[in-house]
């Protein structure tokens, strides 16, 4: 262990000079030779993967601004009075490019790193790229390194709109800013050498200069070009350290053929082609490795769904990067959400994301008359709040910077229930509103809170929302919805038990609630009292019955996902899908004061105005 962590030190200090990643004491010791050539690196095995592990060092640095950049611009994330100028400018969309959250710095740093390993391995061991040859740990660090590369392109367009394609020759981030700023035209300042078998450097005696033009990659232009190196490159990804380090999570906190897959399919999702999407996902979930491996069991069902935030655990998490304040691996997620100090209290949910918890039922009981719609009644309103996804796990209440307790807690929802405003603003007076996911199972000074990238609710809503809309031909060639097995992925994990024989729970039955119906009559319920309101006709309207569920699901993605970096895409993906710009612009502009309401509604109306422009 020591050796590998003094190489990755070597590794981290040549390239970078960023922060620390290791588990071991020595890593931190100050008298280590940090000096190292590059004809000493990679010389065998434990230098490979050491290197490997700097370049998740670099993915941990991209937390806090994948949180912000994908949650502040959303609906179910605003700013209180502590915010800094950086936040204030992202929950604007006005956007500088002082901005640290803006910054693609991080990004371009592991780029960097990915294409200087990617080179590297390529060159030393060449069998990497010949598909014909057996695999081996070099070919599962190489499909590590790829991943993360094609990760970091698409989760840069997803913000920006376009980045530069980086050629993978430039592999320092002095290097990259140069090419960037450059006014078009870039003359590589590495000297390349070529020979008979292309790696070594004794064939031409003169250097070969290389001139790159600087050249942009939109998002659909990202995907394609990267999808397509995933798919045809990648022989095999991930190496299992387990039998070493006796950790059977480790699998979860590296690239492994499921997030690979998972990577995918969300690619594939974005770019609108959910065929190919669904066959990524479904090779997750349908995983043949372990029967409760992504599967949503009673593992995390009820009260022990907020289990999934305290530990990392390989039956809900896909990828997860792992901090730890003992090993110096923290973040700042804790600073942005709690308002104990030494935390900032700069971030919190909006009231419509605490609504989408409070406003949940279980129990009621509803006379419905079909001849008679008027006649239709609420008989008992049952009982409301998602109880074990949302106040205490993803949000709570604080007042004096202490808890409201739980007895607190039902009883404003039993005042609200029956329009007692009085009662509900006595319990609600100089109630702060904060989020709660971030700090589960952690003190607040420890700053180290794992960052789920994917997980199996998220991939079964996934799948959710793709049913909703893939149709598939029968052998009489009669065209058929999958959008009842949307319902059974969503609902109660039917889907599972015929298809792999396995039993689950789906992702509202695993936390009580009912499951989302299609009908033809659709009731509409005041959300504080589940009386009957009204009702809509959807007969014969297929598609207006499948957008009520992808409205659905939405929301259920809202409840199941919130502030995990995913919501504003979400968003978008949804309203490219219906070409609507206001399905994205109504949902975001509800949360901001009446005064400047309108004018962010018809500032994201125009899709341009989604990303932030950096590379302008």
């Amino acid at each position: 262990m020591n050796k590998i962590n003094a190489v990755f030190i070597k590794f981290i200090l040549l390239f970078f000079m960023i922060g620390t990643f290791s588990s071991c004491e020595e890593f931190f010791n100050p008298d280590q030779d940090i000096t190292v050539t590059e004809d000493q690196l990679y010389s065998d095995w434990y230098e490979y993967r050491s290197a490997i592990l700097g370049l998740y060092s670099l993915q941990q640095g991209l937390v806090e601004q994948l949180v912000v950049l994908g949650e502040l611009r959303g609906d179910l994330l605003t700013v209180t009075s502590n915010a800094d100028a950086d936040l204030m400018e992202i929950y604007n969309f006005n956007v500088s490019k002082a901005n640290k959250y803006a910054s693609p710095e991080n990004f371009f740093k592991l780029i960097a790193a990915t294409n200087r390993f990617i080179t590297i391995i390529e060159n030393e061991k060449p069998d990497v790229t010949n598909k014909e040859k057996e695999i081996n740990n070099y070919d599962r660090l190489y499909g590590e390194a790829l991943c993360m590369r094609a990760w970091a392109y698409f989760n840069a367009a997803r913000i920006y709109g376009k980045v530069p394609f980086i050629d993978q020759r430039l592999s320092t981030i002095e290097d990259i800013e140069e090419y960037i700023n450059s006014p078009g035209t870039y003359t590589d300042s590495l000297v390349i050498h070529y020979s008979i078998d292309g790696y070594r450097n004794d064939t031409i005696p003169e250097p070969v200069v290389v001139t790159l033009e600087k050249k942009y990659f939109d998002l659909e232009r990202v995907i394609r070009y990267f999808t397509d190196e995933l798919e045809t490159k990648v022989k095999a990804v991930g190496v299992n350290h387990y039998i070493e380090n006796d950790d059977n999570t480790w699998e979860v906190t590296i690239w492994s053929r499921w997030s690979y897959h998972t990577l995918l399919g969300q690619m594939y999702l974005t770019l609108g082609d959910i065929t190919q999407s669904a066959l990524h996902f479904e090779t997750v979930v349908n995983n043949g490795t372990n029967n409760d491996q992504f599967q949503l069991t009673s593992a995390f069902a009820g009260n022990y769904w907020g289990n999934i935030f305290d530990y990392i655990d390989s039956r809900e998490h896909i990828f997860t990067l792992w901090f730890n304040k003992a090993n110096q691996q923290q973040n700042g997620l804790q600073k942005l959400f709690e308002p104990w100090a030494p935390n900032e209290y700069m971030l919190k949910p909006t009231r419509e994301c605490v609504h989408k918890w409070e406003t949940q039922w279980r129990g009621a009981i509803i006379s419905y008359n079909y001849d008679d719609l008027e006649e239709t009644e609420t008989i008992n309103p049952g009982i409301p709040s998602d109880f074990y996804r949302g106040y205490g796990t993803s949000y709570l209440y604080v007042k004096n910077l202490d808890y409201i307790d739980g007895n607190e807690y039902l009883q404003m929802l039993e005042h609200k229930m029956n329009e007692e405003d009085r009662s509900v603003e006595t319990i609600m007076e100089n109630v702060d509103t904060i989020v709660y996911k971030y700090s589960v199972g952690r003190d607040r000074f420890d700053q180290d809170p794992n960052f789920i990238i994917y997980r199996a609710a998220s991939v079964n809503l996934y799948l959710g929302e793709i049913y909703t809309w893939l149709n598939f031909r029968d052998a009489s060639g009669n065209i058929t919805s999958n959008t009842l097995k949307a319902l059974k992925i969503i609902n109660d994990g039917s889907y599972y038990d015929i298809a792999t024989n396995r039993t689950q729970l789906g992702v509202r039955g695993r936390v009580g609630l009912p499951g989302f119906e299609i009908q033809n009559i659709v009731f509409l319920f005041d959300p504080f009292t589940n009386e009957v309101i009204g009702w809509r006709n959807l007969s014969g309207n297929l598609v207006a019955k499948q957008q009520r569920l992808e409205d659905q699901i939405m929301d259920e993605r809202a409840r199941e996902l919130a502030f995990e970096g995913e919501r504003f895409y979400d968003l978008m993906r949804v309203a490219k899908r219906r070409n609507d710009p206001s399905y994205l612009a109504s949902r975001v502009s509800k949360k901001y004061p009446a005064g400047q309401r309108d004018y962010i509604y018809n500032l994201l109306m125009n899709e341009e105005n989604w990303y932030i422009h950096y590379f302008e």
